[in-house]
């Protein structure tokens, strides 16, 4: 088996879900993930560094995603307008996980201990934001702050979603949370 598998860290990630939801964050310990995947322990540490980072699994890859998703945008194209239709593009690429994005915010907002790795994940996303904002030739402290901006309004997004009802898309969520913000800067 290769030092990292796909397959193994989602069979390790589902495993600690199900185990997180029966017996809590806390309750929950690396060889009772790992046994539950029917993997080792060892197998565990391979993939993950402990148990937090199995919540961030899919995290990994999502800022890259975004500026992916701004890089295909047209250069004509504002910094604004770059941003809104990158993270719209997201949006529409995790339409299907709501339930399991659903899950794992209960268990992150739960837990004291993993609220800075919450906001970690979000610089990070702020952070490639900026990134293909500047490589766009937007000047960086617009980048900065448009960057910054968007992941507020992404995340103020994300409750709307797992909130509101079911039906709703996270792609309307983000666009209403763009059209409330620009209603609140020209008052």
């Amino acid at each position: 088996m290769p030092r990292w598998s796909p397959d193994a860290a989602l069979r390790l990630e589902a495993a600690a879900m199900t185990l997180f939801a029966e017996q809590g964050y806390a309750g929950t310990t690396v060889p009772q993930i790992a046994e539950a995947a029917g993997l080792t322990t060892r197998t565990f540490f391979r993939h993950f560094s402990d148990k937090r980072d199995v919540l961030f699994l899919r995290d990994r890859e999502f800022p890259q995603a975004v500026s992916d998703f701004m890089a295909s945008i047209p250069q004509e194209r504002g910094g604004t307008a770059t941003v809104r239709a990158g993270l719209a593009a997201a949006c529409r690429g995790i339409q299907g996980w709501r339930e399991e994005i659903a899950r794992r915010r209960g268990i992150i907002r739960s837990e004291p201990a993993l609220h800075e790795r919450d906001l970690l994940r979000s610089h990070h996303l702020a952070l490639a934001i900026e990134q293909s904002l500047t490589q766009r030739g937007i000047d960086p402290v617009l980048a900065h702050t448009l960057a910054a901006l968007a992941v507020t309004c992404f995340d103020l997004a994300m409750d709307r979603w797992l909130e509101g009802p079911s039906d709703l898309p996270l792609e309307d969520a983000l666009t209403a949370v763009w059209t409330d913000l620009q209603g609140w800067l020209n008052e």
